[in-house]
């Protein structure tokens, strides 16, 4: 069965590769949400980290015992040196004792409350024996015993954020100054013995000790109250940490609402700063999924060249790329059609004079028609030679390496060979070569291809040029180029349009005998391979002062080495 026949079964085909596309096409890139964790985890660490108030807590902490120490020994002095005087509070008075001793204890009720009331203190006066004697918070009225205890304070606290704070707390587990302290228990009657620190000032130190109340911490610091020479009772001071609690709170609070402010204006910069990179990008990979699916239509890039930065070098570059890739799409197909057309012409010849040698019985128009088949065979071979080297032309211009070449030497070369090798209907041609300043006769490029337009241009002047005719090549530095000519004495270019002289396979020759042997290609070669080097070839009719033609100059202009280096 032929190739490509359905008849009978299924046409086994190669599978074609899917293009991979842009995957993500959700409202956020992964660009975008990458940059916005990044930042925003960023900011959290130092945000977390602010609100790890331990350090700042324990600080403040003693602070408070220290001043609460200097407030328990300033109350102690004052009752030692203003109350008790120079009696015991300590002994068992008797009846008339008993009443001075109720008559200090009333006045020492009323120093420590004025003293304890301003700084939010408690303070407790025990005896020499351990018995409570005052405490700042109890009021006696009439028998009666009444306890003041201190309300929290109000918060303004939005209940968002105290939800927002509570979370953290859970999740932090630290941000509470939680430590492993006993447990503050105190009867309706207490005395020295349920308080350590208060054996300790009795014993003449001072003692400290901190316990924990509902989750917060009691501390207490106790002094000896020393009258002359004599410890007459022990002065217990307590204060909680709620104060502090609250600083630390209202800090937190702070930094809470500033982190709030910078993570909105970071959400906010970040997503426009995502926005000017990831979605010029997305738009470019789109714009390159385009191209490669729409086989038959040019796909517009978007133009970020304005922006100046990586994202318009981006940008330039892919439309530079995707212009180049469509001419060389639109020139591979030019060429399939040009080459295709110059091939079906011999092809077509050929097959009506093998069709006609059938038919004919005389020899001599037999002998014709054989010739017109070598000599389609030989333009065949031809074409396919110089189509075979055109086809292979842009590729080896790409991978080849740049050198110096000094034009005169190779022109020298090529005069020289050409005099000692030419076909013996040439021999009567005059070829002559004139150079200037031949050290500045220097490019970068590639010597054989160099070389290959002059050896083109040679073989176009000698096919165009009569016998006995004369070629002039001429050599010359100009304002930093090189240019060199090739001058003929032939009928001239075509006018008013010799560009086309450079089109692939255009021909002006009008015998059949050269028409074989040249298949348009030369000049065509010759233009690509001076435009990969930055140079042109220009093409002109010489004239003398009648304005008659004289024949055909070809101008090859090349950027010396110098300019070329910084191409």
């Amino acid at each position: 069965m032929p190739r490509g026949d359905n008849r009978g079964g299924r046409r086994a085909t190669r599978p074609v590769a899917r293009p991979r596309g842009v995957r993500h096409r959700g409202p956020l890139s992964l660009l975008t949400l990458r940059i916005l964790a990044l930042n925003i985890l960023a900011l959290g660490i130092l945000v977390a980290g602010l609100l790890f108030l331990g350090n700042y807590r324990d600080s403040l902490i003693d602070a408070k015992v220290e001043a609460t120490t200097t407030l328990a020994a300033m109350i102690a002095g004052a009752i030692g040196e203003g109350a008790t005087g120079q009696k015991d509070l300590s002994v068992i008075p008797s009846a008339a004792t008993s009443r001075r001793l109720a008559l200090a204890a009333k006045k020492l009720r009323q120093m420590v409350r004025r003293l304890a009331a301003p700084t939010a203190t408690r303070a407790l006066l025990f005896d020499k024996q351990g018995a409570l004697l005052v405490d700042s918070r109890r009021l006696r009225d009439g028998g009666r015993v009444v306890e003041q205890r201190p309300l929290a304070p109000p918060t303004d606290m939005v209940w968002a954020m105290r939800h927002v704070l509570a979370i953290y707390e859970w999740v932090v587990g630290h941000s509470r100054w939680r430590p492993d302290l006993p447990a503050y228990h105190e009867s309706t009657t207490p005395d020295a013995s349920q308080f350590p620190e208060v054996l300790e000032a009795l014993e003449g130190h001072t003692g400290y000790r901190p316990r924990l109340a509902d989750e917060v911490v009691i501390l207490g610091i106790a002094v000896p109250v020393q009258g002359f020479k004599r410890i007459d009772g022990a002065l217990l001071v307590q204060t909680d940490t709620g104060g502090i609690e609250a600083s630390v709170h209202a800090v937190r609070l702070a930094i809470l609402r500033v982190f709030a402010a910078v993570l909105a204006l970071t959400v906010l910069l970040s997503i426009y700063l995502a926005g000017t990179i990831a979605r010029p990008i997305r738009r470019l990979a789109e714009a390159a999924e385009r191209v490669q699916r729409g086989k038959r239509q040019r796909v517009e890039i978007p133009d970020f060249t304005g922006r100046r930065d990586e994202i318009g070098d981006l940008s330039a570059a892919l439309r530079e790329m995707t212009t180049d890739l469509y001419e060389r799409l639109d020139a591979i197909e030019a060429f399939a059609a040009d080459v295709a057309h110059e091939l079906k012409n011999p092809l077509t010849s050929m097959r009506s004079a093998l069709e006609s040698i059938e038919t004919i019985d005389d020899d001599g128009r037999r002998q014709a028609l054989l010739a017109l088949l070598k000599d389609d065979i030989r333009r065949i071979d031809h074409l396919i030679s110089d189509i075979s080297q055109a086809s292979r032309l842009d590729a080896e211009l790409s991978r080849a390496e740049f050198s110096i070449v000094n034009v005169g030497d190779l022109l020298e070369t090529l005069v020289a060979v050409h005099r000692t090798a030419v076909p013996e209907s040439e021999h009567d041609i005059d070829l002559e070569l004139e150079m200037a300043d031949r050290d500045h006769l220097v490019v970068e490029g590639i010597d054989d291809r160099l070389g290959q337009i002059a050896q083109n241009l040679l073989d176009n002047a000698v096919s165009f040029s009569p016998p006995g005719g004369a070629i002039l090549i001429r050599a010359a530095p100009a304002d930093g180029r090189v240019r060199f000519s090739v001058e003929d004495q032939g009928r001239g270019v075509p006018e008013p349009r010799a560009e086309r002289i450079f089109e692939r396979f255009y021909t002006d020759r009008r015998d059949r005998g050269r028409l074989g042997q040249h298949s348009g290609l030369g000049l065509s070669i010759c233009l690509r391979i001076a435009e990969a080097h930055g140079g042109a070839i220009t093409a002109e009719n010489r004239r003398d002062a009648d304005g008659r033609i004289l024949g055909a100059r070809f101008i090859v202009d090349l950027p010396a080495a110098d300019t070329a280096a910084r191409r």
